[in-house]
């Protein structure tokens, strides 16, 4: 398992903070920590600069003897099951109350605002000016998910108090910053700006009148960590206009920038295209699922598309006896949809999974020209939800530069964005590039770290991984087995469970591959003992997966190695392979190795919470056992970092 932790970087009263500060070894310790607790190396300069500037702000404004020495003070707290940091908390009571501020810091200078986009502001960033949040959303949406996430937030009736503080921000005649456009999110989470030392040290008096020595924050950064909900789960939720997920960031950017664009289509008659890459968990279903249930509000024709159909089928499951079975049909379409459709038919067409995008459709693959194409075609807004490095067979043609060329040839107008908040795998990315790095896709600087606490386990016996999903399974029904596709799926057998497809003689294992008189594998009770595959996993999300990694993935000589002729003849995959090995043998090469590499990354990131694996190869197991031991020692070392940091706090 690795070992991971949630933490608060720096943690003190009020009182050892300002002597921090006073001897100028505050950003250090900050630094070190950082460095130690997250298990992050090469800190940016930028960041470094922020705390030293911000900090400087925050100790002038807790020089105020009416707010108590022994409030607790914290600076960045990793918020459960996303990758994003708070900048500042202070803790303490108001009467029986018991409160933390949470305090958003920005170093802005300047915003504009950006009308017709809920919460959205334009401001320098990175060399340029970009659209962001408006800071008081997003100390609002810090404090919801912490309060979605935190038992002991809930269950102590912890009040989280957000506000944020642009102590760079000089305010002029009709600012916008507090313009009323933004006025919801001011007075949940009221914003400060220059000069406003005063008015900032009243908001935190109001909420902390009494120390509580740090108390809060304990209890806040050892509070049990309720599980994510998954978007199957939600879905009836969401269309019935429920506050089922909160977008933050960059999340939100994207979906008002989505609406606007989908309203500025229909209302001018220009064919807007809008183009989104993300990799696993950075919220892309969701955003499509929240989209689809806006645009469908607001009278728009639109329509969800996927090539997969296995999450399609779960929704529908889900919604059946809250929608109408003819409602989900329009609502939920396959990528092949649109060869006879008229132009500009639908208002919005939102495609998730583009990458899975073939260039003909029908079950013979002879129907009409190009799914992209025919997609732009057939819809006044198309937006493309994508991950190129989840590609899986060689029919998979959706690609970014394939959807800019024909939205070019379309004339359609192209916005790009990207989504990098990750709630998939523990909330980290660090999980995701560890993995990365492990199976050769990429290296990161995750080599060594899943920086997260995420359960990976490497299993010997396939039996004692199946035992244990199954076991698993018991609690929510949200773990499932899954297999590379290295064995037959015999046609004349796809409905019986007692034909055990995935045959592993040497540990006497044998289980059947899903059947085919389900389309609803992922949540079907009983399918727990069954082993599902890519494509009836891909696009969806369970708790925990256990992985067979079959011979098409081994480690010969020390290094890994992909062996597209261990794939089994009923997957269609690499279907068209062999003629082009004879044409090109190294393009052959490495397209293979991508779909084999990307196959096994898109399974082992089903997860939320852990991915179990078993190896047909044991040097491959080896390997895999390896790379987790240097994780593990990381792991040890930063925890062993945050103990003798807890040491030093209590110690005074």
């Amino acid at each position: 398992m690795c070992g991971g932790i949630r933490v608060i970087v720096y943690e003190a009263s009020k009182q050892e903070f300002l002597g921090h500060v006073d001897e100028d070894v505050l950003v250090q310790r900050i630094l070190s920590r950082f460095e130690e607790r997250l298990g992050r190396r090469g800190t940016s300069e930028a960041e470094v600069r922020s705390w030293d500037n911000s900090m400087l702000h925050m100790y002038r404004i807790l020089q105020d003897d009416d707010i108590p020495a022994d409030a607790g003070v914290a600076i960045e707290y990793s918020i459960p099951q996303t990758s994003k940091r708070v900048d500042f908390l202070i803790s303490g009571r108001n009467g029986s109350e018991e409160n933390v501020v949470v305090v958003e810091l920005k170093q802005w200078s300047a915003l504009e605002k950006v009308p017709g986009k809920e919460a959205v502001v334009k401001t320098a960033l990175g060399g340029g000016m970009r659209e962001v949040t408006h800071p008081s959303y997003q100390a609002w949406s810090y404090a919801m998910l912490i309060e979605d996430f935190n038992e002991n937030v809930q269950q102590q009736h912890i009040r989280l108090r957000p506000c944020a503080y642009l102590h760079n921000y000089r305010y002029e005649a009709g600012d916008p910053l507090v313009d009323g456009m933004y006025q919801t999110y001011l007075d949940a989470a009221p914003v400060f700006g220059k000069g406003d030392v005063a008015r900032l040290r009243t908001f935190i008096k109001r909420y902390v009148t009494e120390g509580d020595d740090k108390a809060l924050l304990y209890e806040i950064e050892h509070g049990r960590i309720r599980p994510s909900k998954s978007l199957q789960d939600s879905l009836v939720g969401m269309l019935e206009g429920n506050r089922e997920f909160v977008m933050i960031d960059e999340q939100k950017v994207v979906y008002e920038t989505a609406l606007a664009l989908a309203a500025k289509a229909v209302k001018t008659g220009t064919k807007q295209v809008m183009l989104i890459e993300g990799g696993p968990g950075t919220g892309k279903s969701v955003l499509a699922v929240n989209l689809l249930v806006a645009l469908t509000a607001r009278a728009m024709t639109s329509q969800y598309v996927t090539k997969n159909a296995a999450p399609r089928h779960v929704y529908a499951a889900k919604l059946k006896g809250s929608v109408k079975k003819k409602n989900i049909d329009n609502l939920f379409k396959g990528s092949g949809s649109y060869t006879q459709a008229e132009e500009n038919d639908l208002d919005t067409l939102i495609v998730d999974e583009a990458h899975r995008l073939n260039e003909k459709s029908g079950m013979f693959q002879n129907l009409g020209e190009n799914q992209t194409k025919e997609i732009i075609h057939a819809a006044q807004f198309s937006i493309f939800f994508i991950d190129e490095a989840q590609r899986v067979t060689l029919k998979d043609k959706g690609s970014a530069d394939e959807i800019r060329r024909f939205a070019s040839e379309a004339g359609a107008d192209v916005t790009s964005g990207e989504l990098v908040s990750q709630f998939r795998c523990d909330g980290s990315d660090g999980y995701i590039a560890w993995l990365e790095d492990v199976l050769g896709i990429r290296e990161t600087a995750n080599a060594h770290d899943m920086a997260v606490d995420y359960d990976f386990r490497v299993y010997r016996h396939p039996q004692e991984l199946f035992d244990a999903i199954q076991e698993k399974n018991r609690e929510k029904n949200k773990a499932r087995l899954l297999a590379g596709y290295c064995w037959e799926w015999e046609k004349q057998y796809r409905a019986s469970t007692d034909h055990r497809d995935i045959t592993i003689p040497e540990h006497d294992f044998a289980v059947s591959w899903n059947l085919d008189n389900t389309e609803t594998w992922a949540i079907d009770p009983a399918s727990v003992k069954e082993a599902g595959c890519i494509h009836t996993s891909q696009g969806l999300e369970f708790d925990y997966v256990g992985v067979i990694i079959g011979d098409d993935l081994r480690v010969e000589d020390g290094q890994l190695v992909t062996d597209p002729s261990k794939r089994a003849k009923s997957d269609q995959s690499l279907r068209g392979l062999k003629k082009l090995q004879k044409e090109d043998p190294d393009e052959a090469a490495a397209l293979a190795e991508q779909i084999i590499k990307n196959t096994y990354r898109t399974l082992m990131t089903r997860g939320q919470k852990g991915c179990w694996v078993y190896c047909t190869d044991p040097a491959l197991a080896d390997y895999l056992e390896a790379r987790l031991q240097e994780e593990q020692q990381t792991g040890l070392m930063a925890a062993e970092a945050g103990e003798t940091y807890t040491a030093d706090k209590r110690d005074g």
